[in-house]
């Protein structure tokens, strides 16, 4: 199938990493809304550009209103992939759908991420075929931003769900991928990196846990980060670790749960403060803390799972994001975008692929490597 072709006046020449390539469909809110999100990013980042995708009957009154015509050039697609489409079936639509021009965008070289809200297993079948991944990567990971009292106030964990079995290979690729963008993403020099697990002794866990365990010290010096070993649930928001690391199923889970809890405290905390007039009272002295403490705890600052593993970086954003969430993600995007992370994470996992063959099973022997990204 052939990449469709813009349909409008390009974008001026302007170096790739400033240009993110946006899949406008597929969003439970529609295109409105991602447009939205994107007025937001583009105010705060003058030099970024973006190629939209999607109808451009519908996208280009949108960035009239918003005023933002001059720095996004509409990439025309027709078709949409659907939440409820299964990921072969929203393949065949192939090169006619938004999600795959957009990927598209990234993969000729004229835009360095794609994000989208739409279909995660659409998105991720779509950017594995076309993409490819890694060298010396199996499975590729998503990644999520998890709060916590780190320094810089999130923690790495993967695999977030793109694939729910992983072997110890896997994970040691996983901590890879992780210190990578844990380096690059929240500017954290030598990250520290943790194994989930039911506790945290040695004998503890499955087969595969205990191999990935020995092989993840072994690969530290030549990851350019320090293994701390096995971490429990309860470590995940801690400033114990920065990133986790875990298969697919858990990792979705654990996520899933995180923003359910963190919705049930905020609904919790505004129904006691609404309660009495006294509490309301309250709520009225300490509006100032808990606006602090409801931007620390809103889902939509972390919104934004990375695909690692490909050969260009795709982000996939939550399907219900609003504006604000949109934007979340867009400036993730940037910032990966600007310190040139593809080439970064693919030179780190090349560096160390040969460990996984090259450790035993039973024992950890140090390796050192290369300091790359």
């Amino acid at each position: 199938m052939q990449d469709s072709q813009m349909d409008n006046a390009p974008l001026p020449a302007t170096n790739a990493s400033n240009v993110l390539s946006v899949d406008a469909m597929g969003g439970d809110k529609g295109p409105a809304t991602v447009v939205a999100g994107l007025s937001k990013f583009l105010g705060k980042n003058p030099d970024a550009q973006v190629i939209l995708h999607g109808p451009e009957s519908e996208l280009a009154p949108l960035l009239a209103k918003h005023k933002i015509t001059g720095r996004v050039a509409i990439h025309d697609a027709a078709e949409v992939v659907k939440m409820t489409d299964k990921p072969k079936d929203a393949f065949r639509k192939g090169a006619a759908t938004s999600m795959w021009s957009a990927i598209a965008a990234v993969r000729s070289g004229d835009a360095s991420v794609c994000v989208s809200c739409g279909n995660t297993g659409a998105l991720m079948l779509m950017s594995t075929i076309r993409l490819r991944k890694t060298d010396g990567v199996n499975r590729p990971a998503i990644a999520c931003l998890w709060p916590s009292r780190n320094p810089a106030g999130f923690n790495v964990m993967l695999d977030a769900g793109a694939d729910i079995s992983a072997d110890q290979d896997d994970l040691l690729t996983y901590a890879l991928m992780g210190a990578s963008y844990a380096r690059n993403g929240l500017d954290i020099a030598r990250p520290r990196v943790g194994l989930l697990n039911v506790g945290t002794e040695d004998h503890k866990g499955r087969a595969e846990l205990k191999v990935a365990h020995e092989m993840i010290a072994a690969a530290a010096d030549a990851g350019g980060f320090d293994y701390i070993g096995f971490v429990e649930g309860g470590d995940l928001p801690t400033d114990k670790v920065d990133v986790i690391v875990t298969d697919g199923f858990t990792g979705n889970v654990a996520l899933k749960t995180g923003e359910g809890t963190a919705s049930l405290i905020g609904d919790l905390l505004r129904e006691s403060l609404l309660k009495t007039p006294l509490s309301m009272l309250g709520a009225l002295l300490a509006r100032g803390s808990l606006k602090r403490l409801q931007k620390r705890i809103d889902p939509r600052r972390v919104n934004g799972g990375v695909f690692l593993g490909l050969n260009q970086t795709v982000i996939k954003s939550h399907g219900s994001s609003d504006a604000t969430g949109v934007a979340a993600a867009l400036h993730l995007a940037y910032r990966l975008a600007q310190n040139g992370f593809s080439e970064k994470l693919a030179a780190r996992v090349a560096s160390v692929a040969a460990l996984a063959q090259d450790v035993p099973h039973d024992a950890g022997t140090d390796k050192p490597g290369t300091k790359t990204g």
